[in-house]
Parts: structure tokens; C-alpha cells; sequence
């Protein structure tokens, strides 16, 4: 990774940096309130970054509860399971950094992988890297500041966890406008909420197979789309 490639990827990840920028303090400040020392948070963010999973370990690092943490995290990171297979492809002669490119793989960063090309004299691998790296950087910094502004003056972190949401909402904006084809969108929106309707809070993994089925059964469809 150069340069001139962080260079090329930063303006690609600015809507990533202000979102993590919250996101990240957030973490940070919820971790200094539930008593957890800087450096934990750090750590965290450095060696999961895993975002809600993150967010929903928060009361869970003081319990031994390894059963319970696992099936939680499945749940909440299933998703990466199905967009991940997406990814086959991508990161199929990416060498030595495919390990961290899995790793980093956040909902943020394949937003951007799944709708970027790198420019023409750009190394792929580099940009897919960079892209990652960046992203993982804005979180782990915005979470050192977290909580080291936690720890010098009190706050009350009501609500905070739903800058993850509101993340979530601005990105799924962002693609909307910035594509013609809304359908794989539509798909989506309306898969999930027939699953939440019918399983509940355990909607995710439902609406991910159900999401995959129906994009499955229109990839022809929407391949003549993309190139009409």
C-alpha cells in the first residue's frame, strides 16, 4: 500500500469516516461508562471491529458467558456469511493480505468495494486494502477518543448505540442515489421487513437466505438491467 493509493481511496471512505467518527466515540464513551479501562476499547476495536457485535459485548465483557457471547455474535454478524461469498471473487488473487481483507470486511467497507472500481494504473489489491485499512483506522481512532474524552468529564450515553442505525440508513441513501437500478435495494428492504414480521427481533438470518434466494432468481434479470 502507497500513497498515491490512499490518496486514490480516501475520498471514497469520507461518508465511512464521518459515520465511524460517531460510531466509534460512541463505543469508546460506552465502554469508559461501563467501567472498562482505555485500553480495552483500543484493543477491541483493533482485534474484533465488528461494530454492533462490539457495541452488544459492552455488558458482556464482565460475564463468563461464552455460550451466550457466541450465539450473539453469530446472530449478529450472520450476515457477513452472505455478502462474504460475494466477495469469492474480489479477493480471489489478493495473496498475502486476503486474511485482513476478510477480517476488515465491515458492512461499510464492502458498500464501497461492491460499488467502486478502482482507477484505470491502480493496483486492485492496494486500493481494496487501503479502502480497509482507512475504514478500520477512522474506527479504532474515533474509539481512542471516546474514551479518553470519557474519562476526562462525565457523560450520559442515553441512546448513543443508535448512531449504528443511523449509519446504516445513510449509506443505504447514499447507494440509492448513487445507482439507477433499485431493485436488489427494493429486494432487500422488502425481505427484511416480511422476516422481521414473522421472526421478530431474530429476523437477520432469515432475511439474508430470503434476500440471496430472491437475487439469485433475478441475477439474469438484473445483469440485462445493469447493461441496457
Amino acid at each position: 500500500m502507497d500513497i498515491k493509493t490512499l490518496r486514490i481511496a480516501f475520498p471514497h471512505t469520507i461518508p465511512v469516516l464521518t459515520g465511524y467518527f460517531f460510531l466509534g466515540f460512541a463505543y469508546g464513551l460506552l465502554m469508559h461508562g461501563a467501567g472498562y479501562p482505555f485500553w480495552l476499547a483500543v484493543l477491541c476495536s483493533l482485534v474484533v471491529y465488528a461494530g454492533a457485535a462490539q457495541y452488544a459485548a459492552v455488558p458482556l465483557l464482565g460475564v463468563f458467558d461464552p455460550a451466550g457471547t457466541f450465539l450473539l455474535t453469530l446472530m449478529l454478524n450472520a450476515r457477513h456469511i452472505f455478502y462474504g461469498l460475494s466477495m469469492l471473487e474480489k479477493y480471489r488473487n489478493t495473496g498475502k493480505i486476503k486474511s485482513y481483507l476478510i477480517f476488515s470486511l465491515t458492512d461499510e467497507t464492502y458498500s464501497i468495494l461492491v460499488s467502486v472500481q478502482p482507477p484505470k494504473g491502480v493496483d486492485t489489491r492496494r486500493f481494496y486494502l487501503a479502502v480497509s485499512a482507512l475504514n478500520q483506522i477512522y474506527w479504532v481512532v474515533a474509539t481512542a477518543a471516546g474514551a479518553l474524552l470519557g474519562a476526562a468529564m462525565p457523560f450520559d450515553t442515553t441512546g448513543v448505540e443508535f448512531v449504528m442505525t443511523a449509519l446504516f440508513v445513510t449509506l443505504f441513501v447514499e447507494q440509492w442515489l448513487q445507482t439507477k437500478q433499485h431493485r436488489p435495494a427494493l429486494i432487500g428492504l422488502g425481505s427484511s421487513l416480511i422476516c422481521l414480521w414473522i421472526f421478530g427481533q431474530n429476523f437477520i438470518v432469515p432475511a439474508m437466505v430470503l434476500i440471496t434466494v430472491l437475487l439469485l432468481s433475478q441475477q439474469s434479470r438484473l445483469e440485462r438491467e445493469g447493461t441496457a
